[in-house]
C-alpha cells in the first residue's frame, strides 16, 4: 500500500486548523505553564529559506513533549517584518512595501502550516500592524523616559525644515 502523503498531509492540517490542538488556554490554573518562544521570521524575500526549519523544528519538539507532559504551552509565532529589506524589495519590484510584507505573510504562513508546526496560529503577531508597534513605541518612550529622568534633554521639538522648492 501507497503512502499518500499529500492526501493525509492535508486531511490533518485540515483537522488541526479546525480543532486548534496547540492553542494554549488562557485562564488555566490546572497545569503548569510552558512558554516557547523562536526568533520571528522576518518574512523580507518570498518565502522560508532553510534556516527558518532547524530552529523552528528544534522547539517544536519541545513544546510537543510538555504537551504530553501537561502543560498549557504558548508556542506563538509572528513576523517581525518591518526593514530596510522589505524596503529595498519592493523597490526593486516596483510593489508598495505594504502589499509585499502582506503577501509574504501569507505565504510564509501558508508554507510553516504546511510543515506541521505546533504554533498557535490564533496569537500570531504582525510587527507592522498598528494595534502591535503602537505598543513597542509606547514601551520605547516609557524606559527611555525613565532612564533619562524627565526625558527633556534629550527630546526636543522637531520642526520640518522648508525645502527651497516649497
Amino acid at each position: 500500500m501507497k503512502y499518500d502523503f499529500t492526501a493525509i498531509e492535508k486531511k490533518w492540517q485540515a483537522i488541526w486548523e479546525e480543532t486548534k490542538p496547540y492553542a494554549a488556554v488562557t485562564g488555566d490554573t490546572t497545569r503548569p505553564k510552558f512558554y516557547g518562544l523562536i526568533e520571528f521570521p522576518y518574512p523580507s524575500g518570498q518565502g522560508l529559506h532553510v534556516g527558518h526549519p532547524r530552529p523552528f523544528t528544534a522547539l517544536d519538539i519541545v513544546t510537543r513533549k510538555k504537551r504530553m507532559e501537561g502543560y498549557n504551552v504558548l508556542f506563538p509565532i509572528g513576523f517581525d517584518a518591518f526593514g530596510l529589506p522589505t524596503e529595498n524589495y519592493a523597490i526593486k519590484n516596483h510593489i508598495h512595501p505594504a502589499i509585499v510584507t502582506k503577501n509574504n505573510i501569507a505565504n510564509f504562513t501558508s508554507q510553516l502550516k504546511m510543515l506541521g508546526y505546533g504554533f498557535d496560529w490564533d496569537r500570531c503577531v504582525d510587527t507592522t500592524d498598528p494595534k502591535y508597534y503602537k505598543w513597542t513605541q509606547w514601551i520605547f518612550l516609557k524606559l527611555f523616559l525613565t532612564q533619562s529622568g524627565t526625558g527633556s534633554r534629550y527630546i526636543k521639538r522637531v520642526e520640518l525644515i522648508p525645502s527651497k522648492s516649497a
